[in-house]
């Protein structure tokens, strides 16, 4: 795309945010339309090759909570994806082996089935692919998928839940990531007052949050990325967060992915600080004025032409952090499996 065309693209957008922020309030079908794109799926998609059933869902379950397949023996899935922090760890950074900082910020779990690339970097396109990078990483679990199943091998349960799970197949490494990528897909964040809105709840948020939903959709243009029932384009775009991580751009030779991340949802955003992919912004607070302000690094030939001066108001910030808000649900009610005990010793 030549810039002519880019420029004709994002001025496009632009005429589209404001007419999406004036007509926002509107009486009857603009808002209803508007409203209908945050509708939530009915149904949760599975893989033709590893399609659901509640003993693989089970399975993968307690493999999440099984700190045993790291090889420190303490740290499982959950140590950095903690449901009560909306399924990340409050942290700027992921800690891995011998609690030492990781690269990345944690990312949340929530509403992985629909995601086509994963994790920030986008470096692999399935839920069964992205279990062995934490498995395989020296700073994280540093063991194998292979070492997995000789472990889980010396607990007698394990074996026969795969085998039940996986009939005539049993124990294997592909197995082992299947059963984690079943349970990961049905990790759907829990609705909340906004999805009440939607759903024809008039009184369910403010109207200050009514308001920052019209600036989220408009003069903010967070809608632009953030789109849909859970938030993200799952797409790639240097925002410009600072610093020399090229994201995207390590494994994608394109102009535009340099230093660019994958847009994460929004659900559960409340309990998920610090944010962006390195922890650098504290609250929410923090994180719309970095958008005002445009970001913090400017790199011309990468940065997304969505990001620049907002010239909110102090209203408008306000409004829109309160509409944000809208999006974290108080249902903090969650069950941790019981693991087999270990065989002889």
């Amino acid at each position: 795309m030549n810039s002519r065309s880019k420029n004709i693209v994002c001025l496009s957008v632009l005429v589209v945010a404001q007419l999406v922020s004036s007509m926002v309030f509107a009486k009857g079908d603009a808002l209803a339309e508007l409203k209908a794109n945050y509708v939530r799926p009915k149904e949760i998609p599975h893989p033709a090759e590893n399609p659901f059933t509640p003993e693989r869902d089970e399975l993968g379950k307690m493999l999440f909570f099984e700190p045993r397949i790291s090889s420190s023996k303490i740290i499982s899935c959950a140590t950095c994806h903690n449901p009560s922090m909306g399924w990340a760890d409050g942290l700027p950074k992921g800690l891995g082996i011998e609690h030492k900082a990781v690269a990345r910020k944690t990312p949340t779990v929530y509403n992985l089935a629909w995601a086509p690339r994963l994790p920030w970097d986008g470096r692999v396109t399935s839920l069964e692919a992205i279990s062995k990078i934490p498995i395989h990483s020296p700073k994280i679990m540093a063991t194998t998928v292979d070492n997995v199943v000789e472990v889980l091998k010396t607990i007698p349960e394990y074996p026969r839940l795969f085998e039940k799970a996986y009939p005539g197949e049993g124990l294997t490494a592909d197995n082992v990531l299947k059963a984690l990528g079943t349970y990961q897909r049905g990790l759907v964040s829990p609705k909340t007052s906004f999805d009440a809105w939607i759903e024809g709840k008039e009184d369910a948020i403010s109207d200050s949050a009514k308001r920052g939903f019209a600036v989220f959709n408009g003069k903010a243009r967070c809608s632009q990325c953030h789109s849909g029932w859970a938030f993200t384009d799952y797409s790639f775009h240097d925002i410009g967060v600072a610093g020399d991580d090229k994201g995207r751009g390590a494994h994608l030779a394109l102009p535009t992915m340099q230093f660019a991340f994958k847009t994460p949802g929004l659900h559960d955003i409340a309990v998920r600080a610090p944010y962006m992919h390195d922890g650098s912004e504290k609250t929410l607070e923090e994180v719309v004025e970095f958008y005002n302000r445009g970001g913090k690094a400017n790199r011309p030939d990468s940065r997304s032409k969505l990001i620049g001066p907002l010239k909110l108001s102090t209203k408008e910030k306000r409004d829109l952090v309160e509409f944000l808000n809208t999006l974290t649900s108080t249902e903090k009610s969650y069950s941790v499996p019981v693991l087999p005990p270990p065989g002889k010793l």
